[in-house]
């Protein structure tokens, strides 16, 4: 998680909003990322879906089993499809997303019903210090 939280301090020095996320097999680092839509005008430029991608290469499929992500906010909606869609065993994250969490705070798509993979999900690893740049962030810019 301290490796997710640095590649957010990144983001955050790009001027983009700072999320970091490390994607773990065994006790390797695969794949990481941080937010990068303005840079990259990319709507999906989420820390997660770059992490995944560049998962999928290092691992030659799209089929991420038994990897874990670490992510620094609760995923939202498109990132825990994405999640979902990749067999992600596992997500870390550190702050809750009261407005766009998709892991329980604002809807939980990682339970619904009839989906054909589970992901193991736990949050609030060092969420104070993932929120705090969070904050942050923001304030530098209102």
């Amino acid at each position: 998680m301290r490796r997710a939280l640095a590649l957010a301090q990144q983001a955050a020095l790009d001027g983009e909003v700072p999320v970091g996320a490390v994607l773990v097999q065994g006790d390797r680092i695969i794949a990481e990322g941080a937010n990068n839509p303005v840079a990259a005008h990319d709507p999906t430029g989420h820390a997660e879906i770059v992490a995944l991608r560049a998962g999928g290469l290092a691992l030659g499929s799209y089929r991420l089993t038994d990897t874990v992500l670490y992510v620094t906010l609760e995923p939202c909606i498109m990132c825990a499809a994405a999640i979902i869609h990749a067999r992600v065993r596992r997500v870390v994250f550190g702050a809750f997303d009261a407005k766009a969490g998709a892991a329980g705070s604002f809807t939980d798509v990682f339970g619904l019903q009839g989906l054909n993979h589970r992901v193991d999900v736990f949050g609030g690893v060092l969420a104070d210090d993932s929120a705090a740049l969070l904050s942050g962030f923001f304030a530098a810019r209102r």
